[in-house]
């Protein structure tokens, strides 16, 4: 019996030893929005699960990308985790940057990921990140300011009705403006931004050559309507402003709309968070009248393993925690139904929990209505609505969308911010051997 005992004692020390052999500790790059925030708050539940030690780099988005981008490039093994995108994720499978994400448990359920996410985030088939969470654009506006300028948004509103509505709620003496919108430089910031808006009014990157149409007359229409409308009604110094600082202004009830990453949804109507929580509709991301584009994007924050790990083992166990149904209930749990990552999971829209949540149906429209085979009037040689999916994209789109911010903050006209961007994006796919 004692001989049993001291037996049984042994092979349970020896069990404990080789579950905490393998424990890692990894090392992850994110964004610093509010969902990766929570993630972070959240991760001794992974821990206690897995045994695995967790360390965060959190950056502002335009220094993630470059941080990222520069270390899978270099190969230099800096992350065993890192928070990217539709873009950069399909160009990184493609090239063996990225550790495939097969062989993912029963339980996680990859069938149920959106169809848009999944196929957004794989390569030939193949699924090389999963999406944290999934997002297009909407409107989010103050329905008591709407109100008392006395208009009613519609579902699906123009542009001219947007600038209208945002003139006539524009209250300088209280500093409340009318509309809050990205100006930031960064192709994933203001760039995005001015991209769907482009969009919207008929414009295009490129032409079926590769030939930059920058110097086409629905880019000007597009890049003035803009300007005008936040000289008009928006916050000064919207030109260094991104989402976050919009978010920060609308929050503080400094904004009559915004119009931003349906993700957003979750942080306005937060009464913790926002002082116009009980105040806040949403509507479609508008279209230019007599344009069958909507101004509205579609991405996933996702997390994707760099290939250069040596912890590959460990890095999937995280993904699996932090993108599965579990994780949704975890945060459901802590923190309510309205602020589990939306956009990703099919199941989530099924379930009778989140059906009713007041902006889950139109951030599923808005999801569902984009098409990144199809992001604009005329054809296009690309893929992608906010972004251009060809790997020359990122460091040409960050280039225009500075360009574009010096004519917002005044440095230049549009007339010349247009001139240089035909240029530069010409110059540079010249160079890459498209034309």
């Amino acid at each position: 019996m004692e001989y049993t005992a001291r037996t049984l004692l042994g092979a349970a020390a020896l069990s404990l030893l080789a579950s905490t052999a393998f424990a890692e500790t990894l090392t992850i790059a994110t964004v610093n929005n509010g969902d990766m925030i929570r993630m972070q708050g959240l991760t001794d539940d992974f821990t206690e699960k897995t045994g695995h030690e967790v360390e965060w780099v959190t950056l502002e988005e335009n220094v993630l990308r470059q941080r990222v981008t520069t270390d899978i490039t270099t190969k230099g093994g800096a992350f065993d985790i890192m928070t990217i995108g539709m873009y950069e994720t399909p160009i990184w499978g493609k090239n063996g940057w990225l550790v495939p994400l097969d062989g993912l448990s029963a339980d996680y359920d990859v069938d149920d990921l959106l169809p848009a996410m999944r196929a957004g985030l794989s390569h030939d088939g193949t699924l090389f990140a999963a999406p944290f969470y999934g997002e297009s654009s909407m409107i989010m506006y103050r329905t008591d300011l709407m109100e008392k300028a006395g208009l009613e948004m519609p579902d699906a509103p123009t542009w001219q009705f947007i600038r209208e509505a945002a003139a006539a709620m524009t209250d300088r003496d209280n500093d409340i403006n009318g509309i809050c919108l990205r100006g930031k430089a960064g192709w994933g910031e203001g760039g995005a931004f001015i991209t769907v808006t482009g969009n919207s009014f008929g414009a295009r990157w490129f032409d079926e050559d590769w030939n930059a149409q920058f110097d086409q007359p629905e880019w000007a229409e597009a890049l003035n309507f803009f300007i005008d409308m936040m000289k008009e009604s928006g916050p000064a110094g919207y030109a260094t402003n991104g989402f976050n600082e919009n978010l920060s202004l609308f929050q503080q009830g400094r904004c009559g709309m915004w119009i931003d990453a349906t993700v957003a949804a979750s942080f306005v109507t937060n009464p913790s968070d926002s002082t116009v929580a009980d105040k806040v509709g949403f509507a479609l991301a508008p279209n230019s009248e007599g344009v069958d584009k909507r101004s509205n994007w579609l991405w996933a924050w996702a997390l994707a393993i760099p290939a250069g790990t040596q912890k590959a083992d460990a890095a999937k166990e995280f993904i699996e925690w932090a993108t599965s149904k579990g994780y949704i209930e975890l945060v459901a749990e802590n923190e309510g139904w309205a602020n589990v990552p939306p956009g990703a999971r099919t199941s989530l829209y099924e379930n009778p929990n989140y059906k009713d949540i007041p902006f889950a149906k139109m951030t599923l429209q808005s999801i569902l209505a984009a098409d990144p085979n199809n992001p604009t009037v005329k054809p296009v040689p690309y893929v992608g609505i906010q972004f251009v999916a060809i790997p020359e994209f990122a460091g040409i789109g960050t280039e225009v969308s500075q360009e574009f911010s010096a004519a917002y903050a005044g440095q230049q006209s549009v007339e010349e911010a247009l001139a240089k961007a035909q240029a530069l994006t010409n110059d540079a796919m010249e160079a890459a051997g498209y034309r």
